[in-house]
């Protein structure tokens, strides 16, 4: 039995949840799924300028899985927008950080299983 993935930190819900290139595709249209928390790691990275090690802290996962999550977010952006795909943000393995001192945040939540 594998063991259980490890849920990424995640700062807050994504202003939006899907690019839709204009216009369409002839040949109709294809999507592809940019998890939370691969957004995330784009959002540290390539928006803030944050180096790999402080990034992989704050979504409190190594920074070599921070490398792969950026590689993976990486090659699902590049697809969408050199194919003319829509690209949805949505699903992944992630949480909230505690509100508080010895508090959880209630309420949304992503897993994938």
């Amino acid at each position: 039995m594998p063991r259980p993935r490890k849920l990424r930190l995640v700062q807050g819900r994504p202003i939006v949840n899907a690019f839709i290139p204009n216009p369409m595709l002839p040949w109709g249209r294809e999507e592809v799924t940019l998890p939370i928390e691969g957004l995330e790691a784009i959002r540290l990275n390539d928006f803030q300028g944050l180096d790999h090690e402080t990034a992989a802290m704050m979504m409190n996962v190594s920074r070599q899985t921070f490398g792969r999550i950026l590689a993976e977010a990486r090659a699902t952006v590049a697809d969408a927008l050199v194919m003319g795909k829509v690209l949805r943000i949505e699903g992944g393995n992630f949480e909230f950080p505690p509100a508080g001192p010895r508090r959880r945040r209630r309420g949304w939540h992503g897993r994938d299983r």
